[in-house]
């Protein structure tokens, strides 16, 4: 008989709790850290609004504020947190590492795996790719649109028998989950949507990706070839219908506002380092001009110092 894996979600925010949830659903022992909706989850645990799998409520089998009061060793702590220039990720999960523990880090970004490598250099490190349609808006509920592909890979490279056994409880649980051996050439692949279709919504004042896409694509089309231009010249290259596959999927998304424009709502940090910052930076080294993408940073950049006024 197998072993129940034990998880430990770090960020239980939409992302975190949902594919929490999924990891609960499909046999596991998982415990979350939580900050900003702990009494709530502490309470009630997880309304889940999913319109693939249904509906469900979530308990965890244990609701910490940080990870350092987290009972027990975790097999995998999957850490979901958004990159800002105020986070620390090492810190946020090193007390519940322990020497078997797989690290996971399920968030937006290129070249942000080598922090976590370097901390934890004698632990599995596991780069995961969300392509999904997840909001929470209230506290403790999470409403999922559209979407869930997870894709799971180590770093730098392979696909180990950990990386696997938890691709397979993802599957079991409903979602599709795989398996990719150079996970870091998907990151650049997600970064061809992130980069347009996160500051976007925030610069236009609020708009959903259709009404931006359907009125810019000639624009949208010229950061995404930056961002394929980018990759390519780090040693990435990426599939070359990339980009028109990523426009024909968004055509057909629900109307959805992207996790950076709901923090910018709520007067959240941004991830703007993670996905814009760090492929101009990557250029930068490549000596690739990116005026497109440069243009949307510093953009971003005055938009966060006037604050949310939309």
């Amino acid at each position: 008989m197998a072993q129940t894996k034990r998880i430990l979600i770090v960020g239980a925010g939409a992302i975190g709790a949902f594919y929490g949830a999924l990891l609960a659903k499909a046999g596991c022992d998982v415990a979350v850290v939580c900050r900003s909706d702990y009494p709530v989850v502490k309470k009630q645990g997880y309304q889940i609004n999913s319109h693939l799998l249904g509906h469900w409520r979530f308990m965890p089998s244990q609701i910490v504020t940080r990870a350092a009061d987290y009972q027990g060793v975790a097999d995998y702590v999957i850490l979901c947190s958004k990159i800002t220039p105020d986070s620390d990720r090492v810190a946020l999960i090193r007390d519940a590492v322990s020497p078997d523990t797989a690290i996971v880090f399920i968030q937006n970004g290129v070249e942000i795996e080598q922090e976590l490598a370097e901390a934890f250099p004698n632990n599995e490190v596991i780069s995961g790719l969300a392509f999904i349609c997840c909001n929470r808006l209230t506290p403790g509920t999470i409403t999922h649109l559209a979407y869930g592909k997870l894709t799971l890979g180590n770093v730098p490279r392979g696909v180990s028998q950990k990386t696997q056994t938890l691709i397979d409880l993802f599957q079991q649980s409903g979602i599709e989950c795989i398996g990719m051996d150079d996970i870091i050439t998907g990151r650049w692949i997600k970064c061809i949507w992130n980069a347009p279709f996160n500051p976007l919504p925030v610069l236009s004042g609020g708009l959903a990706t259709l009404d931006i896409l359907s009125t810019q694509e000639a624009f949208i089309r010229r950061i995404m070839q930056e961002v394929f231009d980018i990759a390519a010249a780090c040693g990435h290259p990426l599939p070359a219908d990339i980009i028109d596959s990523n426009i024909e999927s968004t055509y057909k998304m629900p109307p959805y506002k992207t996790s950076m424009l709901l923090d910018f709502e709520n007067g959240r940090p941004l991830e703007t380092e993670a996905i814009l910052g760090n492929a101009i930076r990557a250029a930068t080294r490549q000596q690739l001009d990116c005026p497109n993408l440069k243009a949307l940073y510093a953009l971003m950049q005055l938009r966060q110092l006037g604050g949310c006024q939309i």
